[in-house]
């Protein structure tokens, strides 16, 4: 079973969206189901995980109708206000749910370099394993230090690395981010989404000789059984239609062995967010 683990959907309003500016002003209309179904079946993509875009509590519930409705979207990471005096009510209410099956916030977004290492978010996110969640760290190449730092005050919490970390693909710079993701995966508690690297690479003139140094590090840092294939629909559209962003990391492990391709495309997404391959008639008509 192929899946995709990073994509999202929303219903757009500027309040809500307001990263949606300058460059990514493209971005600034709805993406639904009915938007991303053929674009899954194009590629052979059978089914998702939806993560959240919005820093409110009210996104966990938008999601999880979506994958109420769509049995191939198999699990949604929502947010939660880590800040909140009722943190742990909606950790509670939200990890009932069979398919909310992480959390994630917007690190990179944060002032504070260090935030990983602040005191809320560090309690935040210790208060996950105990519900099985997962946490999805969104960071750029300044922050894996204290992600690792994080990481190693929690051992027994599950990781997932988004988008490889961001780093500077558009001007060619491997270093420090080669480094310091090398470091970050020593641990056995982090994976890593192939995902997002061509909004991080030339808009207009990127190709997969561009993406492949970057792939070739995690693999050789994480292993197929901690690497998962991520297209961050939609708004990966920014750089490079749905099917040619995919086959990027598709063509990519063709050449690995059976067992090691079908982990980067599907298994170690399953088994990270602890979902099941659905069996549905939705799913075996692409509905």
């Amino acid at each position: 079973m192929k899946v995709d683990a990073h994509q999202h959907f929303w219903h757009h309003n500027d309040s809500d969206y307001v990263w949606m500016s300058g460059e990514l002003r493209r971005l600034a209309r709805d993406f639904g189901p009915d938007d991303l179904r053929p674009l899954l079946d194009a590629v052979g993509i059978d089914a998702t995980i939806a993560v959240q875009a919005r820093q409110m509590v009210v996104e966990n519930d938008y999601l999880l109708d979506i994958a109420d409705r769509h049995d191939w979207v198999i699990g949604v990471v929502g947010w939660v206000d880590f800040d909140s005096d009722d943190v742990d009510a909606q950790l509670d209410r939200y990890s009932e749910h069979p398919k909310f099956r992480g959390v994630r916030e917007l690190v990179h977004d944060m002032a504070d370099d260090q935030y990983a290492m602040s005191a809320a978010h560090l309690a935040g996110v210790s208060r996950l394993a105990p519900r099985g969640l997962t946490y999805d760290l969104l960071l750029r190449p300044q922050h894996i230090d204290p992600a690792t730092r994080l990481v190693d005050r929690l051992p027994d919490q599950p990781f997932v690395v988004d988008h490889i970390a961001k780093p500077r693909i558009s001007a060619g710079e491997l270093q420090p981010w080669s480094n310091e993701i090398r470091e970050l995966a020593r641990r056995a508690n982090v994976c890593c989404k192939l995902s997002g690297m061509v909004t991080e690479a030339d808009w207009d003139s990127w190709g997969p000789a561009d993406l492949r140094p970057y792939i070739d590090v995690c693999l050789e840092a994480f292993g197929p059984d901690r690497l998962m294939l991520g297209s961050d629909w939609p708004v990966c559209t920014c750089a490079g239609e749905y099917e040619r962003v995919v086959s990027v990391v598709i063509d990519y492990v063709s050449s690995l062995s059976v067992d090691e391709h079908e982990a980067i495309l599907g298994g170690t997404c399953l088994r990270f967010y602890g979902v099941e391959e659905p069996n549905t008639p939705e799913l075996a008509h692409g509905s």
